[in-house]
């Protein structure tokens, strides 16, 4: 890779790792085994038109050009939304374009240290964005076929996470179990099952209706992932600080409520092997909901049902976890509310909110106060646990895997 460019320069300082038994540089020969809980794929451009039914054809998210030369992109669940010509340069332009083969994923992320990645959709991240439910299952089998064939020789390190579109229950459950027998380990669900605005009238995961796909997931072993930018649209805000209030209030925030519709609901008092986790929304609030679910739960116990064994957070610290790129205030929660066998460690490959390719640096800037322990359970063993990873067989420092 070049020089690094001025407005990347800033991902390079790093306090170091004074004290550090084991770092997180892909040289050092004692290097903690680093799972990335959140990366994402190249999918070919063409995928869905080529091969979801004619029938569906036509109402594929794409990009229009109107008369006056400006350029949309449209969506049924978004609105529409005009897209700016981006002259990328530098780093910014090599994330852009990375990723596109397993082959080169697998030496950037030689690169950056990392052992094992998390893939979730990139272009896919619209599949879901219809109230169309059995459109949006059309394409999710469509994700999950290429992404099988293009990275099954690799699933050892590449570990993608099969689409689920929950709308359709039934069609969810049959998925759910064609998934399972293809050899996935996880799946990634919208944020909400029917897509677009809040309507109490709509089905959401709390309700006893989906049980039977609990189930299911239990019965498979699979982990739940629900990734930020799924369940409504999160393009919300336009013009003055449009970037930045979409993404802190439209695409991070509501990724708490699915978490918290599992811990408050009892679906794990039910379904007590599931394991679920948020991803890409940072951790930083994670104490703050379950303090707030806890208070809720005490407080208004007139009105709460049902009544749970467990306090909200109890459920959510036994089963649940969160991922983040660079969160400082989250990190140094960790150890105060017992958080550090909750959180899970992502470069966010090749994406520009993440770390890649320079996550040790990252890391250095953020992980000084930890133990060495805390490190390595957030960094690794806790995605391990998630997804169960064969720990000891993947990691490629042997000292690492002993730990």
């Amino acid at each position: 890779m070049n020089e690094i460019d001025e407005p990347n320069r800033w991902r390079l300082k790093t306090p170091g790792h004074p004290g550090w038994k084991r770092t997180a540089r892909p040289d050092d020969p004692n290097k903690y085994f680093m799972v990335s809980a959140d990366c994402h794929a190249n999918e070919p451009a063409n995928l869905w038109v080529e091969r979801i039914d004619k029938k569906y054809r036509d109402r594929l998210p794409r990009i229009e050009i109107d008369a006056n030369g400006v350029k949309w992109q449209i969506s049924e669940g978004w609105a529409r939304s005009r897209l700016l010509d981006s002259n990328l340069e530098g780093e910014d332009k090599i994330r852009a374009k990375a990723g596109a083969t397993p082959e080169e994923r697998l030496r950037d992320h030689d690169r950056d240290g990392v052992d094992v990645e998390i893939i979730f959709p990139n272009k896919g991240l619209t599949m879901w964005a219809t109230p169309d439910a059995q459109f949006a299952q059309a394409q999710c089998r469509i994700y999950n076929d290429w992404i099988a064939e293009a990275y099954g020789p690799y699933r050892d390190r590449l570990v993608p996470m099969a689409a689920i579109a929950t709308a359709d229950l039934e069609g969810s459950i049959e998925e759910i179990k064609r998934v399972a027998k293809m050899g996935f380990r996880g799946l990634t669900l919208p944020c909400k099952p029917v897509f677009g605005p809040h309507d109490a009238r709509h089905p959401n995961y709390n309700l006893p209706m989906y049980d039977p796909m609990w189930a299911v997931i239990q019965d498979c072993d699979l982990a739940i992932t629900f990734h930020v930018s799924t369940g409504r649209d999160p393009r919300a805000a336009r013009k003055d600080g449009g970037a930045v209030i979409n993404y802190v209030s439209h695409s991070l925030a509501p990724t708490i409520e699915p978490i918290a519709n599992l811990c408050a609901s009892g679906v794990i008092e039910r379904f007590p092997r599931l394991r679920f986790g948020s991803i890409e929304a940072g951790i930083g609030w994670v104490p703050w909901a379950l303090q707030a679910m806890d208070e809720a739960y005490l407080k208004h116990h007139m009105w709460v049902l049902p009544k749970l064994k467990k306090l909200p957070s109890e459920y959510f610290r036994s089963n649940g976890f969160a991922s983040f790129q660079e969160d400082p205030p989250g990190l140094d929660l960790a150890r105060q509310y017992d958080l550090s066998k909750n959180f899970l460690w992502a470069n966010d490959y090749p994406h520009h909110e993440g770390s890649w390719p320079h996550s040790a640096e990252a890391i250095e800037r953020q992980m000084a106060h930890l133990s060495d322990d805390e490190r390595a359970q957030i960094l690794g063993l806790n995605a391990a646990r998630m997804f169960k990873l064969e720990v000891k067989r993947l990691a490629r420092m042997p000292q690492a895997a002993a730990n």
